[in-house]
């Protein structure tokens, strides 16, 4: 039988972090799914109504939580997915600087989308 081989360290942080962004995850994805599906038909949702909507500050605050979460959640098991798969030495590092700068990117941009959306800036 082969080995079972995880980057994780059961119990470490790093799994304990993947494992509470993705049951935040399936619930939060579930209330955005029933708001813009269900609430709003997506043939219904507009730049008005999507400002409307963050401008309630537990919409605009679960929104953002929503955006940074997801990002760790995907690039962690992107980044921990390469490391099973043999990546280490320098790759292993400027695949993490890459991805940590992308993470940053791709977070102050939603965030300021979110800010702008919401009528704060």
């Amino acid at each position: 039988m082969a080995e079972r081989y995880s980057s994780f360290t059961p119990g470490g942080t790093g799994w304990l972090l993947q494992r509470i962004t993705a049951a935040f995850l399936v619930v939060v994805l579930a209330f955005h799914f029933f708001q813009l599906h269900f609430v709003n038909h997506a043939a219904d949702v507009t730049f008005a109504g999507t400002q409307a909507r963050m401008e309630n500050v537990g919409y605009f605050l679960t929104m953002v939580l929503f955006l940074i979460t997801a990002t760790f959640h995907g690039v962690n098991g992107v980044y921990n997915a390469l490391v099973n798969q043999g990546l280490s030495g320098t790759p292993k590092k400027v695949v993490f600087g890459v991805l940590t700068i992308a993470s940053v990117a791709l977070v102050a941009q939603g965030t300021y989308v979110a800010l702008v959306m919401a009528g704060m800036i």
